[in-house]
Formats: C-alpha cells, sequence, structure tokens
C-alpha cells in the first residue's frame, strides 16, 4: 500500500486566519489514485517546524510527501530550501526557470511600473532548484518542485488554491511521481446519504451487518454527520467489491426510508431536478430566506423558482402572503394552522404549483413551554391540495435551527415531488 503525508505551511492557516483547503483537496485526488493518506500536518512559517514535518513523514515511511505554501519572494518563504536540505540536494539556479519567471515580472513591473531589474531580484530565489529535482512552470510566480528525497518523493506547491490545483496535473506526470503512483492499487468509493437517522443507529446497522458474516475490515467505511444529514463514505479496492456492495445493501435495508442517495449525489442537487417544469413558491418566517437561497445556489434556478417572501412579522404574513390575521391571533404565528396559511398564500401570489412554508421558534428567546425554542411548521403542498406538513422540535442554538429548518424544507420538497415517504 503506497502512504502519504501532507504537509501545509504558513503561519496564517495555523492561526485559523486562513482555512485550511489545500490539504483534504490533496488528500481527495490521493485516494482516487490509490494512495492513502495518513497525515496532514499544518506548521508555522518556521525552518525548523518545517523540518520536523518532513522528519515525522519520513519516520512513518511516507512514500509521498506534499508540501504546498512557502514558495514565494519573501523572507519566510522558505519550503524550497528546507525540502532541498531534507533530500540532501544542494540548491542552485535553474536559468531556464529564472527567464519564465522574468517573462512574467516584465509584464508586472510593466504594468504598475516598477523597476524590473529589482523585481526580478528579489523574486530571484524562486528560481533556485534542489539538484535533480523537476521544476514545475508556475501558475503565479512560484514554480513548483518535484524532489526525490531517497526513498520517497516530496511534491513542493504554492500555497494559493488557484496556483496549486492546475499544477497539481504537472506534479503527477514528473517521472518520480509516476513510479511511486505506478505502485498504487487504484481505489473505487461510493457515498450514501441519508436524512433523519442519528450515527448511532447507523453504527447499530453496521454491526449488524458484520455480524452477519460480512468483513467490515476489508472496507474503509467513513460515517459524518454534515449539515444536519448523515455521510457515509466506503471505500475499498477490486477485491472487496462484494463485501462494499454488501455494506451498501445492507444499509439501504435497514434505513429505506431515511435512503436519499446512493451515488453522492446532494438534496440540493435531486430537488433541481424534480422541480423541472414545476413552478415554486416558498414562504418563510424564521429561516429568513435560507430556503430560497438554497434552492436559487445552483444555476438555472430561473426555470422554476417564482419567487420567495421572507413574512416576518405578522403584518408581513397578513399583508404579502394573504394570512388572516385572525388566524394568527388564535393559533399564534407558529402554528401549523398559520404555516398552511402561508404556503397556500404562496400559491397564489406567485401562480405556483408547488410551495413550501417555515414559521418558528429560532430563539434564543420567545420560546414558551407549549411552543419551545427549535419549535418550527412546515407546510409543503401542491396546487392540486396533496400536502406533507410537520412540526418538528429541532435542537441546538439559533444558527443550527436555521440552517437545519432550511434543510428540513429541501426534505419535505423532495418528498412532495417524488412521493417518497418522508423520514420524519
Amino acid at each position: 500500500m503506497i502512504r502519504a503525508g501532507i504537509v501545509v505551511t504558513g503561519t496564517e492557516v495555523l492561526t485559523g486566519r486562513i482555512s485550511d483547503k489545500n490539504g483534504p483537496w490533496i488528500s481527495e485526488q490521493l485516494a482516487g489514485r490509490g494512495v492513502e493518506v495518513a497525515h496532514i500536518v499544518i506548521v508555522g512559517d518556521r525552518p525548523e517546524d518545517l523540518d520536523a514535518a518532513l522528519r515525522f513523514m519520513a519516520a512513518e515511511k511516507m512514500d509521498l510527501i506534499v508540501t504546498s505554501g512557502g514558495l514565494g519572494p519573501t523572507a519566510d518563504d522558505l519550503t524550497a530550501e528546507v525540502v532541498a536540505r531534507f533530500a540532501d540536494r544542494p540548491l542552485q539556479l535553474d536559468e531556464e526557470m529564472l527567464e519564465k519567471i522574468a517573462e512574467i515580472l516584465r509584464g508586472f513591473a510593466k504594468r504598475f511600473r516598477l523597476d524590473q531589474a529589482a523585481v526580478l531580484e528579489a523574486n530571484r530565489k524562486q528560481a533556485m532548484v534542489p539538484e535533480g529535482a523537476t521544476a514545475l512552470d508556475p501558475e503565479g510566480t512560484a514554480p513548483g518542485l518535484v524532489v526525490p528525497a531517497g526513498e520517497r518523493v516530496v511534491i513542493v506547491l504554492p500555497g494559493p488554491p488557484r496556483e496549486l490545483r492546475p499544477m497539481w496535473t504537472a506534479a503527477l506526470a514528473a517521472e518520480p511521481v509516476c513510479e511511486v503512483l505506478a505502485r498504487a492499487t487504484p481505489l473505487r468509493a461510493y457515498t450514501m446519504r441519508m436524512f433523519g437517522v442519528p450515527e448511532s443507529e447507523i453504527a447499530k446497522s453496521l454491526r449488524e451487518i458484520e455480524a452477519d458474516g460480512v468483513d467490515l475490515a476489508a472496507v474503509e467505511i467513513t460515517t459524518c454527520l454534515r449539515r444536519g444529514e448523515i455521510e457515509i463514505d466506503v471505500r475499498y479496492r477490486d477485491e472487496a467489491t462484494s463485501v462494499a456492495d454488501k455494506v451498501r445493501e445492507g444499509l439501504v435495508e435497514r434505513h429505506r426510508r431515511e435512503t436519499f442517495s446512493l451515488d453522492s449525489e446532494t438534496i440540493d442537487q435531486q430537488v433541481a431536478v424534480l422541480l423541472q417544469g414545476h413552478k415554486l413558491g416558498l414562504a418563510e418566517s424564521c429561516s429568513g430566506g435560507l430556503l430560497a437561497a438554497r434552492i436559487t445556489d445552483l444555476s438555472g434556478a430561473s426555470a422554476y423558482m417564482a419567487g420567495s417572501v421572507v413574512a416576518y412579522a405578522n403584518e408581513a404574513k397578513a399583508e404579502l402572503l394573504g394570512v388572516d390575521p385572525a388566524l394568527i391571533e388564535a393559533k399564534g404565528a407558529v402554528s401549523p394552522e398559520v404555516a398552511e396559511a402561508m404556503a397556500i398564500g404562496a400559491l397564489e401570489r406567485f401562480g405556483a404549483d408547488v410551495a413550501v412554508s417555515v414559521t418558528g421558534v429560532a430563539g434564543p428567546d420567545g420560546g414558551t413551554e407549549e411552543k419551545p425554542v427549535g419549535y418550527i411548521c412546515f407546510n409543503a403542498r401542491l396546487a392540486d391540495g396533496t400536502v406533507i406538513a410537520r412540526d418538528p422540535a429541532i435542537p441546538g442554538k439559533r444558527a443550527d435551527i436555521r440552517e437545519r429548518s432550511a434543510l428540513i424544507g429541501m426534505h419535505l420538497l423532495r418528498n412532495l415531488l417524488s412521493g417518497a415517504e418522508p423520514p420524519l
């Protein structure tokens, strides 16, 4: 099995000012090529820490080490120097790379009326390449590197994702990397998504599947609660295909109602397909437009999204959606009856044939014993009278409740349009 480690450099990443997008992305790319990523390490812009991270990866017997960041012209951009020392390969000036960098910088200096010679001299260090390494053409001004380092290979990439990702293809084509990847056994994978079931139930189901004689050790199963949904990733090699199939079959058998995706497709993508040929109207209160934001986040939403009303105040519910003020007075703004009236109002106001309404208590204040914080009323309906109404109590803080409300609205919309039984 080929193993890899990723070293992300940058004090701004270590302190959290910038989130690490490179580590997970590189890990996913390697996994698709059958490489097991064992470690992702983040270090600051200190040469001794980067060196320690590289030596840790070597001690852990990584076949491939990928670094990101620390390739610029400033004093704290020391990755190439540290990697050269780690690989015991002295730095030397790559004249061809220097000219490529110079060509890039000449245009930059001319555009901003800078001293070309001074700019080039400041960036000269970027053309210093470890002896015997492969230099990768820059996407910005910093070239990447592929550096043989004894029993392993180090890929050195820039930090900005817009530069790193295009350079990744060139790194994979470098001969030392090709030799490592040729020893890897490709991984297969699938992703299942469920809604309305806790992680503990998935764990229980997996134990039952294993008790039925399925060797779960032959596959890698990752279960994650992501944005209110359960995401189950199953990775396996060709010889474990039958085991992976049995895992999927066993989970679907036990959670048929809660399973909504077997092929990584998101609820947003499914709803977008189901809405084709329809006209949708939304009426939101506590979710504040989050449901409309999810609907319109995908391109092409104008084909089916008629409009949305964020009717927060009772007066807005009455004036914009036609909800009877007497109904609000009698039942309360947060009630199944008002949710129903809001959905009907959305159908009528937008000339829609499908509508979803959301009204509830997002907190942290406003809850009562009868209607506590997290009590949310939904009404999803078609113009022909078909309806799904739910009023669950959603746990969490205000932001969680609002985001989860939009998610439930998406799932009720899917159930309404597909005819599937809701998990709630």
